[in-house]
């Protein structure tokens, strides 16, 4: 796969800024589920953490089922997906 080789410093340079940009004022722009999850537990302010790790996993599989109904057509890359 070729994608945009070289740029991966930029686009996930870019990502971190936006999101310390549009939302630093709501989070504080944490984007780590651990450094989230100890000041929750020590002020005891637990009722949005359960968003904030099932987005997370619920991203993640979206993006997963996404990519490989992308890729199922080439069974190289699919192959390759598995490693």
């Amino acid at each position: 796969m070729k994608g945009l080789r070289g740029y991966g410093g930029l686009v996930i340079g870019g990502i971190v800024g936006l999101d310390i940009f549009f939302l630093a004022f709501i989070s504080g722009a944490s984007m780590n589920p651990a450094r989230s999850f100890a000041p929750a537990i020590v002020s005891g302010v637990l009722h949005n953490l359960w968003l904030y790790w099932s987005a997370t996993f619920i991203g993640i599989s979206i993006v997963a089922l996404l990519v490989r109904k992308r890729f199922t057509y080439d069974k190289d890359v699919q192959n390759r997906l598995r490693l």
